[in-house]
């Protein structure tokens, strides 16, 4: 959404630039304060934020920092070119800010997103795409700006987690008869794994998701390039599991690196469930458990403080029931909004 046709306008005494390595701290201040306004505590670490502007996957991301008059960050857009068809949208807009002065940037915010989405279009050759945005479940001002920018609430996911005894779960239950966990093979122990093992995560993963709310084919190239693009991702994190011999399932998580906490002491790591799934034809035999507990098993081996995932509310497999019986609770709920966007002149009409 635009404010006329020449595009969205920046409010007087504000400029607008791509930014550097040199606003990576400008960027974390702003959204450390709208976590805290939002959800109720800060999350958001340097190496992250830099992972984005100048990290190995930077090249996806387009960026805008929005500073005033004063040379203070107000704002943040970053569209990820995520794979064929989906673009992230994020838009930070500072919480200090009154409405009446908030307004007016979340505004340009969006609009800018809009045009930043239109050159991933053009970049990859088609005609349409969905921005995929979000919002806090806390945070009815958020929920306003992308209401008035075309954005559809369509799902609410559970941000869970579990604590991790480094004593008590480093000693797991083995996995029923007939399925194996283990971790992707690599040749030499410590660098790329075999393609064999990446390719069966990733057949694995799109056959689980297939029945999922908003699922989508990736391919394996984008599947591996993004997650390598995360600063928390290691090899070591993927695992297998087979079910009679045949791949069933799968688990990659990643490093979530502890930083200090608000009150000024340090946090130790944690790890995060990026995916799980079952293939359809291993359902039932204990495979999402077994994963579950390779995973808390190797946390506590780190000495890791928890174990983090995200649930689909309205999931088909009712999966957080096993989470909920594993001991994991929800910490807070997200939400995802949606807009088709396509570009000028195409028979598709956003919306």
């Amino acid at each position: 959404m635009t404010d006329d046709a020449a595009g969205p306008v920046l409010p007087p005494g504000h400029t607008a630039y791509p930014p550097g390595p040199e606003d990576v701290d400008d960027l974390v201040r702003l959204l450390r304060r709208h976590e805290r306004e939002a959800r109720g505590w800060p999350g958001a670490d340097s190496q992250a934020v830099e992972a984005e502007i100048a990290g190995r996957g930077a090249d996806t991301h387009l960026h805008e920092v929005v500073r005033d008059d004063g040379g203070t960050v107000r704002a943040w857009i970053n569209c990820h070119d995520r794979a064929a068809g989906r673009v992230l949208v994020g838009v930070t807009v500072d919480p200090d800010l009154p409405d009446e002065a908030a307004d007016p940037l979340a505004r340009f915010a969006y609009g800018r997103a809009e045009e930043l989405g239109q050159l991933v279009l053009r970049r990859r050759g088609m005609q349409e795409t969905q921005l995929d945005s979000g919002a806090f479940a806390d945070d009815p001002r958020q929920q306003r700006w992308l209401t008035e920018a075309g954005y559809e609430h369509v799902r609410d996911w559970w941000q869970m987690t579990r604590p991790v005894d480094p004593e008590a779960d480093l000693d797991q239950p083995g996995p029923r008869e007939g399925v194996e966990i283990r971790r992707v093979r690599r040749d030499d122990g410590v660098g790329m794994p075999q393609e064999e093992d990446l390719r069966a995560v990733h057949l694995v993963l799109e056959h689980s998701f297939a029945d999922h709310f908003n699922s989508y084919r990736e391919t394996f190239e984008e599947f591996v390039s993004r997650l390598r693009e995360d600063p928390g991702h290691r090899w070591d994190h993927w695992w297998l599991a087979t079910v009679d011999g045949q791949p069933a399932g799968a688990l990659v998580a990643t490093t979530v690196v502890g930083g200090v906490g608000p009150e000024g002491t340090a946090r130790p790591d944690s790890s995060y469930v990026e995916y799980i799934g079952v293939h359809r034809r291993a359902r039932g035999r204990g495979v999402a458990k077994a994963l579950l507990r390779a995973v808390i098993a190797d946390a506590a081996a780190r000495r890791r403080s928890a174990v983090g995932l995200e649930v689909d509310a309205d999931s088909p497999t009712r999966a957080d029931g096993l989470y909920l019986s594993m001991g994991w609770r929800t910490r807070y709920t997200t939400q995802s909004w949606h807009r088709t966007l396509s570009l000028p002149g195409s028979e598709a009409v956003a919306g």
